[in-house]
């Protein structure tokens, strides 16, 4: 399969034909999504812009170049995080025209990353998700549909775009398991819990035969039109439920990922086998829950002990 077709319709030029081997590698070794390939492709055409500017290409552009058009972009009030990931994008860019031949040096190598202020990850305390997934109406279709949802998503810690893309036969409710597929086409195994495999249970026998009202889908979650949900749509409804049971903080579906890695730990869980349930490639990615933990603890500590 090839990568996502370029924008323009012309034939290439030579830094547009280097961006798109890129890209295409990209996509052909990593798996990477469109989203991705496609801020990939806006980071570089803009160095590339920038560097026939001043009179250079893409591949012959030195440190100094890469330098003054970073500075350049935060000059101009781009955010630091932002700043940061073109830089990535631009390292891997190069990275690439290197192992390649393309250039003889790689002018990003003496470039240090930007140091950031990572925020913490946002999570719902135990109390909240409790009375989250209390809040459909489960004598509903769509209340049954919801509930399976919220208890699939917090028993899992899917990524939205996971769980909403979920199909029949990727959920084994006797092993009480799910079957991944995520980032980077990487398989993963994760369980369901007894609370998370009742519910789902009942609304594969209860709710589910009612929306397809006699059609048929691949898809697990449906809606009355017959279709799979969205991550749009199931963005409303987690909104929706949130406001209902007076929860007023900002509420996404990524929220109840980031819950549930930290109610693990904060239970004792193993660090590794947390990055597993999440199908984090990097432990260093998992880590930045160990710090939320330790926040919640801190705050424990000042409520309730007498010295605090």
């Amino acid at each position: 399969m090839a990568a996502p077709a370029r924008d323009n319709g012309g034939p290439a030029a030579a830094p547009d034909s280097l961006i798109e081997s890129f890209l295409d590698a990209c996509w052909a070794e990593r798996g990477l999504s469109g989203n991705t390939l496609k801020a990939y492709r806006s980071d570089l055409v803009g160095l590339s812009v920038y560097l026939k500017s001043q009179g250079t290409r893409l591949d012959a552009a030195s440190r100094a170049d890469l330098l003054g058009y970073l500075a350049r972009q935060v000059s101009s009030g781009m955010k630091s995080r932002t700043a940061a990931r073109k830089l990535s994008s631009i390292r891997r860019f190069y990275r690439y025209l290197l192992k390649q031949g393309l250039v003889a040096e790689d002018p990003v190598a003496r470039i240090d990353n930007p140091k950031l202020n990572r925020p913490l990850p946002k999570a719902l305390t135990e109390t909240e998700v409790s009375n989250l997934m209390e809040s459909p109406d489960t004598g509903t279709p769509l209340g049954l549909r919801d509930r399976a949802m919220l208890e699939v998503l917090y028993a899992t810690g899917l990524r939205v775009s996971e769980l909403v893309g979920l199909r029949c036969d990727q959920v084994g409710l006797r092993q009480g398991l799910v079957r991944i597929v995520g980032k980077g086409d990487r398989e993963r195994l994760v369980p369901l819990g007894d609370e998370a495999q009742h519910w789902l249970e009942r609304y594969q026998e209860e709710a589910r035969p009612e929306l397809l009202n006699g059609g048929t889908s691949d898809a697990l979650f449906v809606t009355r039109r017959r279709h799979g949900m969205t991550r749009q749509a199931f963005w409303y409804v987690i909104r929706r439920y949130a406001r209902a049971t007076g929860i007023d903080k900002p509420l996404s579906p990524h929220v109840l990922r980031h819950s549930f890695a930290t109610h693990l730990l904060n239970r004792g869980a193993d660090l590794r086998v947390v990055q597993m349930l999440l199908g984090h490639r990097d432990l260093t990615t998992t880590q930045i829950y160990t710090q939320v933990a330790r926040e919640g603890l801190k705050r424990l500590h000042e409520e309730h002990h007498p010295r605090g």
